[in-house]
């Protein structure tokens, strides 16, 4: 007795070629898949409309993302002073003057070897303007050659065509470095960074004096079922041990590796190594774009003392090899360890963050996956987007 439901293409034995399903007949076999296209295009609709509003709005999302990750770090110091019997104003107010303090009081040690490096930068201008003509030895250079077969391309073509050249006077030509507009610039992004700052001061500040009041609020607002309500539990709970991993994992690492620089510095001989070893602490947060600088900075200033590419090489060889080190081994073992994410969804949605909000988005960008991933593994129907996240 035949099945009528029954496909007599499906029914028939198939062999796999290259991975795709093929029955003795010749033909392939054919997933049919529903699409509900009306849905697909809302969702891409929303997802587009969401990925507008937060390139618009990035100068609200930004410090208010720096907020919360950074309130989220420092919760347990408040907490434990609150053990301690210490009212959680008086222990807010108490962790933020004491991280203030601690970074102005850096930053004062280190004022007197930042100060030398800007007066210094002049001279290593006039260096290295010196070295790259003594390298060149008369000869001239590609992008000179590139210049002069140009004009004669220019000149062919203005025969061929008739046209007579125009002849450039020096007085009405236009210089293309204003010092006066980079130093507006300089100053208002000064301003700007000085204003955001601040602005994260103070949400961290009400952050941390909200203590669980938004974790109560959320759950409440999940619905009145006790399941939905436990859900919403654990996914602040993975939300909350999530960040704290990441953050530590952060200090650590940049810890260790303006450590491991200064130790370099000094053992080579560099001036200002701490001041370097600091800034390499700090650039070192950005993701692969930080240790580039600090390597190209060091350097610099490795030619400017020594004058010899062979120092630079040393001085750059030796940060580059650090961050290497700290990167492969340490970053990758701890953010395996906390995030449990694979390296191609890491580094493609640092790409999207980067192109999104730029140097902020590579600060943001990994914590941001990282609570995409513990979401979506509790609600129904992101599993998809967790299983891609995932290792």
């Amino acid at each position: 007795m035949t099945d009528k439901n029954i496909d007599p293409v499906a029914s028939q034995s198939t062999d796999v070629v290259a991975g795709i399903p093929v029955n003795q007949t010749g033909t392939t076999t054919v997933i049919h898949l529903p699409v509900n296209s009306r849905g697909v295009a809302l969702t891409i609709i929303a997802i587009v409309a969401f990925v507008f509003a937060l390139s618009v709005a990035h100068a609200f999302f930004i410090p208010l993302l720096f907020g919360i990750f950074i309130a989220y770090t420092l919760n347990p110091l408040v907490v434990w002073l609150e053990r301690i019997r210490i009212p959680r104003l008086l222990g807010t107010s108490l962790v933020i003057v004491a991280i203030l303090c601690s970074a102005l009081l850096t930053a004062n040690n280190l004022r007197d070897e930042f100060n030398s490096i800007l007066v210094s930068l002049p001279t290593a201008t006039q260096k290295l303007s010196r070295s790259l003509k003594n390298l060149q030895k008369g000869q001239t250079s590609t992008i000179q050659q590139m210049q002069a077969a140009a004009t004669e391309i220019e000149k062919a073509t203005n025969q061929a065509a008739g046209v007579r050249p125009v002849i450039k006077s020096s007085a009405t030509e236009q210089s293309v470095f204003n010092l006066s507009q980079w130093l507006w610039a300089g100053s208002m992004g000064a301003v700007g960074f000085l204003s955001q700052t601040v602005m994260v001061v103070f949400l961290v500040f009400f952050f941390l004096l909200s203590g669980d009041t938004f974790r109560r609020k959320l759950v409440k607002i999940s619905g009145r079922s006790l399941s939905s309500r436990k859900i919403t539990v654990h996914i602040l709970d993975a939300i909350n041990k999530s960040i704290q991993n990441y953050m530590f994992m952060l200090l650590v690492t940049n810890v260790l590796f303006g450590l491991l620089v200064w130790i370099a510095l000094r053992w080579i001989g560099l001036e200002n190594a701490g001041a370097w070893a600091v800034a390499a602490g700090f650039l070192h947060i950005i993701p692969y774009f930080g240790p580039l600088l600090i390597v190209a900075a060091t350097g610099v200033t490795a030619f400017m003392q020594f004058g010899t590419f062979s120092s630079v090489l040393a001085v750059g060889g030796a940060t580059l090899a650090i961050a290497t080190i700290v990167g492969t081994f340490v970053t990758t073992w701890m953010t395996g360890r906390i995030a449990k994410m694979n390296a191609a969804a890491v580094f493609v949605s640092l790409l999207f963050w980067a192109w999104l909000w730029g140097v902020w988005g590579m600060l943001l960008g990994i914590p941001i996956i990282v609570i995409i991933k513990v979401i979506s593994e509790h609600i129904d129907g992101l599993q998809a987007v967790a299983e891609l996240l995932g290792e």
